[in-house]
This record gives C-alpha cells, sequence and structure tokens, in this order.
C-alpha cells in the first residue's frame, strides 16, 4: 500500500508540470528565408524543437519546457516597457536567425523584448519554483505580471530566477523579459560576432538562444556538485552545494557502473566526500566510459531532494616522453590530439543549431573522419554540447569568447575598459564554474589572438585558481606570454611547431583553412579561405600532405596537437571540412582515414 502511495505523490507532485507551462501553442510559425539552409530547418516547429532536457549531468523529472512561440517586440534602448508586441518568435533562435521567424538586426540603441503567458496550477508552500535561462545574449531583466523577478548579464551562461513568490497558482500570468545587446559597440565577450559582418566576423545572435525552462523543487534543494576524478589514488572526490539545508541534512551518494551500483556513500553538505572505485574504468576518446550517479539530500531517513548525474574518470597533464620532450597526456600516457577549430554556427539558427540532433551530427562526423578533439573557438555551446561530447569521446579546447578587438581602444575612457575586464572575469568565472563537471573539456584558453587580452598571466592564475585539474593556454596563437600550460601558434596555410619547452608542450593552435567552394552551398558568392582549390581531387592531396607534415612534426618537433581550420564553412568562410549547410563533407571519409595514424609516443 505504501508503495501505490508513493506512486500517487509522485504523479501530484508531477501534475503541475503536465498542466502548467502557457497558452496552447499556436503552431502558426513560419521561419525567414535567409541565405542558406540546413537540411534540420524543414523539421524545426513549435513545441517540437529543442526539447531535450537543458541540463543533462544534473536531472531532475519535475521540469516543463518553455521554448516556443513567444510574442516579441523592438523598441528604443530608452524605453522602460512595450507599447504592444509586433510579432511572434521561435523561441531558442536569435531573432536575426531565419530560424526565429524574425530575423531582423538588433542595433545597440535597441531593446528586445519577449512576452510570453504561463499558467501554473499547483504550488505548494514546501515547493520552490525556478525559472531557469540556458543562454540570453546579453543584459537581460525580466519581471511576472509587472513584478521584477531579475537581471542578468552575460551572454554564454546559465542562470535562475526563483519565481516562488510572485506565482498565483492557476492564474494565467504574463513573462515580460527585455534584452539590450550592443554586440561590437559594447563591452562584453562576443567571439565572432561582428555588427558589421566581414571575412572572419559574422551575424550577431542576440537575445534567448537556448532553452527556456522551468523547474519545481523541494524548500531545501540541491544546486550543483563539483567531482574531482583521481585515477591515481583510485577515487573521485564529490562536493555537493545545497539552499537552504535542514540542521542535520547529509548527503547520501550511490554510484553506478552499467546500470548496476558499486557503492553507496555518505557525507555532510559541502564536505569532500571520498568514493573509492577499484579498478576505475578510465575515460578517453577510444573508450569514452562514464559513472553514474544519484545524489540523494536526506532529513533523517527521508529523501528530500535528488538529482542524477555522471562523471568520467580521466587526467590531463604534462609529462615527459623517452625522449626528453614535453608532452600532453591523457590518463598518464601521450595521446596526439588532432582536431578541428569548431565554431558553432549555423546558416539558419546562426548561435542555435537547428535542433539537438544536427548539433549531434557535427560530433558524429568528426568522429567518423577519426578526429579525437576540436577547439571549440570563442564559444560557449549549450551544456548538451558537452554531453555529447562526454557520451562520444572528443576531448575539447574550451575558448574564453573574446572581447571584440577594439574593445580597448582609443575612443575607450579608463571607466568602460575597467568595466570589460571585470564583467570578461565574471564571465570566465562562470565558464568555468559551469561545465567543471565534464570529463571532455581537458584546456581551457582564456584568450585568442590577443583580441581583447590583458593582464595575462594574472588571468591564467585566476583560471588555474578555479581549476587546477586542467590545462590552461594562456594564449592560442600569436600572443603568447609565457604562461600557462602550453605555448600555442597559428600558421596558415602549412603547419609549423614551435620550439621545445622544458615546462610547457608545444602546440599548432590552428591550420590548413583550405578552400573549397560548393556552387549552391554557399552563403554568398563572394567568399574567400586561405588557400583556394577549384577541385575536390586539388583539395584533398593539399589537406593530407598537411597532415603528413603534422605527424612529422609530432615524431620529430614534439608537437602535442594539432587544429585544423575548420568544421564547416562558415558566411563568407570556405574553408571547412564540410559545407555551411552540412550537405557536403568535402573531406570524405576516406582520405582523412590519415588521421588515424597511430597518435601514441612511448
Amino acid at each position: 500500500m505504501k508503495h501505490y502511495r508513493l506512486i500517487l505523490l509522485i504523479l501530484l507532485n508531477n501534475l503541475w508540470i503536465i498542466l502548467s507551462g502557457c497558452q496552447p501553442e499556436n503552431t502558426t510559425y513560419h521561419p525567414q528565408e535567409g541565405p542558406l539552409k540546413t537540411r534540420w530547418s524543414d523539421e524545426v516547429q513549435p513545441g517540437k524543437t529543442w526539447q531535450e532536457y537543458p541540463r543533462p549531468q544534473m536531472v531532475r523529472s519535475n521540469w516543463k519546457n518553455l521554448n516556443g512561440l513567444w510574442e516579441y517586440a523592438i523598441t528604443s534602448a530608452t524605453l522602460n516597457h512595450p507599447d504592444s508586441m509586433q510579432g511572434r518568435i521561435l523561441v531558442p533562435y536569435p531573432v536575426e536567425s531565419a530560424l526565429s521567424g524574425v530575423m531582423k538586426r538588433l542595433s545597440s540603441d535597441q531593446k528586445l523584448w519577449y512576452q510570453k503567458q504561463l499558467k501554473i496550477p499547483i504550488h505548494k508552500k514546501s515547493r520552490k519554483v525556478l525559472l531557469h535561462f540556458e543562454a540570453v545574449d546579453w543584459e537581460m531583466k525580466a519581471w511576472l505580471d509587472g513584478q521584477e523577478i531579475g537581471t542578468h548579464r552575460g551572454g554564454y551562461d546559465p542562470f535562475t530566477f526563483d519565481i516562488t513568490s510572485v506565482i498565483r497558482p492557476g492564474h494565467t500570468q504574463k513573462l515580460l523579459v527585455s534584452v539590450w545587446d550592443p554586440t561590437t559597440d559594447g563591452i562584453a565577450p562576443v567571439g565572432k560576432q561582428n555588427n558589421r559582418p566581414h571575412g572572419i566576423w559574422y551575424t550577431p545572435s542576440s537575445g534567448i538562444w537556448q532553452t527556456v525552462w522551468l523547474e519545481i523543487v523541494p524548500e531545501s534543494y540541491i544546486t550543483n556538485y563539483k567531482i574531482y576524478p583521481d585515477i591515481d589514488r583510485n577515487q573521485a572526490i564529490i562536493q555537493v552545494a545545497v539552499s537552504n539545508p535542514g540542521s542535520r541534512d547529509h548527503l547520501e551518494i550511490d554510484l553506478l557502473a552499467d546500470g548496476k551500483k558499486i557503492g553507496t556513500f555518505n557525507g555532510d553538505i559541502g564536505e569532500a566526500i571520498q568514493m573509492k572505485i577499484d579498478r576505475p574504468h578510465l575515460w578517453s576518446p577510444d573508450d569514452p566510459y562514464l559513472y553514474n550517479l544519484f545524489i540523494r539530500l536526506m532529513r533523517k531517513n527521508s529523501r528530500v531532494d535528488e538529482v542524477k548525474g555522471y562523471f568520467g574518470m580521466r587526467k590531463i597533464s604534462l609529462g615527459k616522453d623517452n625522449r626528453g620532450i614535453t608532452r600532453i597526456l591523457l590518463n598518464n600516457r601521450f595521446v596526439f590530439q588532432s582536431g578541428p577549430l569548431d565554431q558553432g554556427f549555423w546558416p539558419d539558427g546562426l548561435y542555435t543549431p537547428p535542433s539537438d540532433k544536427a548539433m549531434k551530427y557535427d560530433l558524429k562526423i568528426l568522429k567518423k573522419m577519426g578526429f579525437n578533439m576540436l577547439r571549440k573557438h570563442v564559444k560557449v555551446e549549450p551544456r548538451r554540447f558537452y554531453y555529447h561530447t562526454d557520451q562520444m569521446g572528443l576531448l575539447v579546447w574550451q575558448d574564453m569568447p573574446s572581447m571584440f578587438t577594439g574593445v580597448f581602444g582609443p575612443d575607450r575612457s579608463a571607466e568602460q575598459i575597467r568595466e570589460a575586464r571585470d564583467n570578461f572575469e565574471i564571465e570566465l568565472t562562470e565558464l568555468v564554474n559551469d561545465h567543471y563537471n565534464h570529463p571532455s573539456i581537458v584546456m581551457w584558453v582564456p584568450f585568442n589572438e590577443g583580441w581583447g587580452q590583458y593582464d595575462t598571466k594574472r588571468i591564467v592564475s585566476l583560471v588555474r585558481s578555479l581549476d587546477s585539474t586542467r590545462l590552461i593556454n594562456n594564449a592560442s596563437g600569436w600572443t603568447d606570454r609565457g604562461a600557462g600550460d602550453v605555448h600555442d601558434i597559428h600558421n596558415y596555410p602549412d603547419p609549423r611547431a614551435p620550439e621545445p619547452e622544458e615546462n610547457r608542450a608545444i602546440v599548432l593552435g590552428e591550420f590548413g583553412g583550405l578552400g573549397l567552394s560548393v556552387p549552391g552551398h554557399v552563403w554568398q558568392q563572394e567568399n574567400w579561405g586561405y588557400e583556394r582549390f577549384s577541385s575536390v581531387d586539388e583539395l584533398l592531396t593539399k589537406y593530407e600532405e598537411l597532415w603528413q607534415e603534422v605527424y612529422r612534426l609530432r615524431d620529430e618537433a614534439g608537437l602535442s596537437a594539432a587544429v585544423y581550420t575548420q568544421t564547416t564553412d562558415v558566411e563568407t568562410e570556405t574553408n571547412g571540412l564540410m559545407t555551411y549547410d552540412r550537405d557536403s563533407v568535402k573531406m570524405g571519409f576516406s582520405k582523412p582515414s590519415i588521421l588515424r595514424v597511430s597518435s601514441g609516443i612511448q
């Protein structure tokens, strides 16, 4: 009988999710006609796109996806409230994208407004209702029924508003969101976004560009956890953070391998809880093995909250090979890292892939081509991206989105420069903390080619204080300051290696950029590559020559990694392994098998 009562209680607690959210979805939606689209464009529909759980490393069942058609308006930036809405926009696609159904540019003297009707029929005093935004670019403010519920600055990090106190159970309520995004006219990290796209600078992505969702949690609930895998001691350390814990609350953690429980560990909130793992199954690109976790917040013998998570047992470090050359080591052995520069732009969604399936497709192609790594270039992806790299076994070098190259120009005041630096460090801190548990991420890259670069050694120290378990690339290309764990150069089109160093590994952070324009699959007729070819055969011949030279540099010069530019064509660039619409894999799968050459040096 108790078993059936428990099931009934769970169903009742989840009823609000089944019934809530918004008015019935009006499916009248038409994407705009952009310069180019992908095969997934036609599958994009309100209520059917980006419905996957957005936080795979900390899963609860009681949630509601708010993606779909919202109302929108674009007004003067000085306006405190829109007079009326101007149409519908498909969230989570940026307003500049064709898939948003709007495809309008937002200038620095404008605000973008969103409006959504919500109805939450069940709300208990012992529960909290959280409103999550996975990413909004850049400065936003939100109201529920005219009452301000929160503000946020930052284009790449997930954030949460507790809306419990303003919920009126059973009533339809109006959620209003404003966004200001000056892009390259402002001080925020923007990566490759530019108000005047040209060359290597691309169309901006403003506003909501990742999933928006509701979650119900207990009054006391798990907010976060950090995993510290230690393969040398056959253990993983976990620290769990809890909001509003009781004085006698404690934690209970089940560790699972292949779906079977292999241990239960208990400890206090915030305590470093040691989980011993006998003969740990290590995570690697060839064998991306993941352990599962069930983390429970306990009060006496009752469960207050529970989340499901996962982690990988892996180690990234520096060490010497048998010739005394400093190498990047994975799980205490040298594995040569080869992969593309991965920019994460899409012709129809810009910053937002058409779907989770589309995003996963890129990663599948890279694995099929024989790559074991990618450099995520001056962009941060949805958390599901790193879930897929964890599962599929792709090492990730994660760039911090760079500030605009002119952010410290002579036209900027001392106050603007100070604000830009302070904001950069806040967003950098969020980047490291938000993605700490992903085994696939093995390197942080604070700066790229001097774009907005400053106080490099201090910034490296900041990142090290946040995460001492990963490598730090002080600056990828051009502006090395002698700090961090690697010396990274860029060279186009032919590969080159820095001189070996005693305490840092040497890597080639960008090379290649071989261009081939495929008619009917380009953003515009005027396009470019670092070296252009007129046929696939010419392209593949040169591509193979480049990789043969990379492997010579690996063996003779001590190179630890190489990053080829790039995964896909992007807007005016036609130097991708694939076309921008992902319709054609230019390099195929046979020639690039050169990448499958043994990458280990003992």
